[in-house]
């Protein structure tokens, strides 16, 4: 992957509302925080690794990375992490992923990068039966670009990224986890994903 120069994000930056205020990265599942379920998944995908977080500092940065809080204030949503990491990453690209997600794809980075290279594109965001605008490959160039629409008060990430060269890539194929992007938004959300059974080739079972 060190052709790529892919800068993995994992974004655990905001108020967990619907969890009660909770930090979610920081949540167990399978006996083990969301964060590190993250790490493990995107670490051999990408060049760099890097957190999003703006709470429980310490507790992130234990697990060997670092960590970039948003460069703007109130929480004002995944974009202020893709942006932070954008002034951070030393690479072309970024790859933004959500820390709530376990069973995302372990060929995210390539067929996201394999298709932006072939259309051309500045960003690539994988499709299910919908986009899924958390799991995004932003050409770190874009920087000043999300920053002006950031200041504007906009926070929509499809609005922005309707704004540049971007391709959807499915991720609907057969063989294809149909878990893979679900976000665990609840407590209960956590544990029912907690109980699927995940065989080897990540279909669940029944």
């Amino acid at each position: 992957m060190a052709e790529q120069g892919i800068t993995g994000l994992i974004l655990a930056g905001g108020r967990g509302s619907r969890m009660g205020g909770v930090d979610k990265g920081l949540q167990p599942f399978r006996g083990e925080a969301l964060v590190l379920h993250a790490l493990r998944r995107l670490r051999p995908q990408v060049t760099a690794l890097a957190i999003s977080a703006n709470r429980h500092l310490s507790a992130y940065e234990a697990h060997g990375v670092p960590v970039w809080p948003d460069l703007l204030p109130d929480y004002p949503g995944p974009l202020a992490g893709m942006l932070s990491g954008l002034t951070h990453a030393r690479t072309p690209w970024l790859l933004t992923v959500p820390c709530d997600a376990p069973r995302f794809p372990e060929n995210l980075a390539s067929r996201l990068h394999l298709a932006a290279l072939a259309e051309q594109a500045e960003i690539a965001l994988p499709v299910t039966d919908r986009p899924q605008p958390a799991f995004c490959l932003v050409a770190t160039s874009l920087r000043d670009s999300l920053s002006h629409f950031l200041r504007e008060g906009q926070r929509k990430v499809e609005a922005w990224t309707r704004q540049h060269r971007c391709v959807q890539v499915p991720f609907d194929l057969p063989g294809d986890d149909p878990l893979a992007f679900t976000n665990l938004n609840t407590l209960e959300d956590l544990r029912q994903l907690e109980r699927q059974h995940v065989p080897e080739h990540g279909v669940p079972g029944p």
